[in-house]
């Protein structure tokens, strides 16, 4: 199973929020989900990112893809230069 770390849309209209989560490349982007890593509200200023980093580096070490926008806020918290010095 190809496992991807994307944004999953909750909230209302024209408010979004966003739960990262670990999918399967070939769900939904709002269906089922594997594991919850975290959340991202992009609304308050500065934006408001909170991410298990245990969580995240087990999953990229097995192998989980994540997309662009995921890998940037991992960028931001540390997450991906951990990753790599592992």
């Amino acid at each position: 199973m190809a496992t991807k770390i994307r944004l999953l849309r909750m909230g209302r209209k024209k408010r979004p929020f966003y739960r990262i989560v670990v999918a399967d490349s070939r769900a939904k982007r709002d269906g089922n989900f594997v594991d919850i890593l975290g959340y991202y509200n992009p609304l308050p200023d500065p934006a408001e990112v909170k991410i298990d980093e245990e969580k995240a580096l087990k999953w990229l070490g097995t192998g989980a893809i994540p997309t662009d926008t995921v890998r940037s806020l991992f960028s931001k918290a540390g997450i991906m230069k951990k990753f790599a010095e592992q």
